[in-house]
C-alpha cells in the first residue's frame, strides 16, 4: 500500500512530465511558444478533469476487487 500523499507526488510529477512532453510537440509544430504553452495548459485541464472521471467510473466496476474477510488471522 501507498499512502496518499506517495500517491498525489507520483500523479503531480507525472503531470509535470506529461504537460512539458505536451509543450515541447506542440512548440516543434507550431514554433510559436504562446501556442505551445496554450495547447499544454488546456490538455492538462482536459486531461486532468477526465482522469478524475476515469477514477470515479472505475470505483464502480467491482474486477479485479476482492471483498476482504469478515476476520483476519
Amino acid at each position: 500500500m501507498e499512502t496518499r500523499k506517495r500517491s498525489l507526488a507520483k500523479a503531480l510529477s507525472w503531470r509535470i512530465v506529461a504537460t512539458v512532453i505536451t509543450m515541447a510537440v506542440a512548440f516543434a509544430l507550431t514554433r510559436e511558444v504562446e501556442v505551445a504553452a496554450a495547447v499544454a495548459g488546456l490538455d492538462t485541464t482536459i486531461k486532468f478533469g477526465a482522469y478524475f472521471v476515469h477514477e470515479r467510473l472505475w470505483l464502480r466496476i467491482r474486477f479485479g476487487r476482492y471483498q476482504p474477510t469478515d476476520y483476519q488471522i
